[in-house]
């Protein structure tokens, strides 16, 4: 039996995070974990959970922890993952790594590796302004976008500082052609977990 492989990618919106992750899943063969995906399909085939959930986010709140908790530890549990995941959007506080850390312990498991994609906010501003217009995103200010990038470096630092003590933190430079990063990626990982 192969050793489960689990990873977490981390980093500012719009440095790429969704887009790695499926390179990064293929590449080990694990289903790449979204919870806002989650959420979205929740919410859009109108579930408890994503009724549950709309309400929440129509208040303009966040998602409690313990709701988020167990929707990860459900679907980790699912046949697919048991060879191990990709996380994206989760964990996003220390209470929820020390959750996560809990639902894997029972198999033995821990997380192997945290992806973090470093980027200019600079350059992800204007990425996500020229996305706003070409998707035509009219909520997607400059304001709006500059909120999203001091909240993530808020409530992310505290966490980077977790998974570099725990020595599982791979920063990579997320600026460059999606094949360049993921090249650098693919480098990175292959070195900290020798596969």
């Amino acid at each position: 039996m192969t050793q489960a492989t689990h990873l977490l990618i981390v980093g500012p919106p719009g440095a790429g995070k969704g887009t790695q992750a499926g390179k990064i899943a293929e590449r080990y063969g694990v289903p790449a974990i979204s919870t806002g995906d989650i959420f979205r399909e929740n919410i859009k085939n109108q579930t408890p959970l994503g009724k549950q959930v709309a309400a929440i986010i129509e208040r303009g709140e966040l998602v409690p922890d313990e709701i988020t908790n167990a929707i990860v530890a459900d679907r980790i549990a699912l046949d697919d993952a048991q060879q191990g995941f990709l996380l994206d959007g989760y964990p996003r506080t220390v209470d929820q790594v020390h959750a996560l850390d809990k639902t894997l312990e029972p198999a033995g498991g821990q997380l192997d590796a945290v992806v973090l994609l470093e980027a200019d906010t600079e350059e992800v501003v204007q990425r996500l302004l020229k996305r706003a217009v070409e998707q035509g995103r009219a909520d997607d200010t400059e304001e709006v976008i500059r909120h999203r990038q001091n909240v993530y470096a808020a409530e992310t630092a505290p966490l980077i500082e977790l998974f570099k003590e725990r020595g599982i933190l791979v920063a990579v430079d997320g600026l460059g052609t999606i094949d360049e990063v993921a090249e650098r990626i693919a480098a990175a990982l292959k070195e900290k977990l020798g596969r």
